[in-house]
């Protein structure tokens, strides 16, 4: 399957992806797509609108991730991941990158771990719990906040809050309806540090990737 990676476009992202990076994320897809036979993890089936809407989608946004997570083993969490999109690329992509999978759908976390254990990630924690009870646990752990297709953007952000660091940061990727989104965030308490066009190759669809940090307010 990797003259298809190539096909659609995967080295237009200029990632530097070496043979073993892309075996792994072939096999991720190939395992994704048994599982999904049976446990419905993901809508979208078929291994060409795999690839297009989740892999490719998935590691577009690392090249802006670079910028920001300068530290040399950041500690990231990925709310609501699901079929392991987009934590299990990065993870491939990025194995100093320490990635914890929040997922509280057993069949999922399942899943999750199966292609942890089937990769070697070890860069990878998986919880199989709601994302409150994570920041109960965990609370200011996280260097930054990563999601896809979750939920909306301020809820999104209600979630991540406690989970941040005092210099975290929240990835948020969107699509063009991001403006209404943002409408609904008290920019009072968070800064928009950027807000980043995502060109996907071989695929016509408007995506943004959105940087936000909380305003820290000093105390009364």
């Amino acid at each position: 399957m990797s003259n298809d990676l190539v096909s659609l476009g995967i080295e237009s992202l200029d990632l530097n992806l070496s043979a073993v990076n892309i075996a792994d994320l072939e096999l991720f897809l190939q395992e994704m797509g048994r599982w999904n036979q049976v446990h419905n993890l993901t809508a979208i089936e078929g291994e060409t609108n795999s690839v297009r809407l989740h892999l490719i989608d998935s590691i577009a946004v690392l090249p802006i991730m670079r910028q920001f997570l300068t530290q040399e083993t950041p500690n990231i969490a990925d709310l609501g991941s699901g079929g392991g999109l987009p934590a299990i690329p990065i993870a491939i992509l990025q194995p100093s990158w320490h990635v914890t999978l929040i997922e509280a759908i057993r069949k999922k976390t399942a899943f999750l771990q199966h292609v942890r254990d089937k990769l070697g990630l070890k860069n990878i924690q998986v919880l199989s719990e709601r994302v409150e009870e994570v920041a109960k646990s965990q609370p200011g752990q996280f260097d930054a906040v990563i999601s896809r297709a979750f939920t909306n953007l301020a809820h999104f952000l209600e979630l991540a809050l406690p989970l941040l660091n005092p210099n975290g940061l929240v990835f948020a990727m969107k699509a063009k309806r991001a403006d209404k989104e943002l409408q609904d965030v008290c920019m009072d308490d968070w800064q928009l540090v950027a807000d980043e066009p995502l060109h996907i190759p071989n695929l016509e669809v408007e995506r943004r990737f959105l940087v936000l940090s909380p305003v820290r307010k000093l105390p009364l």
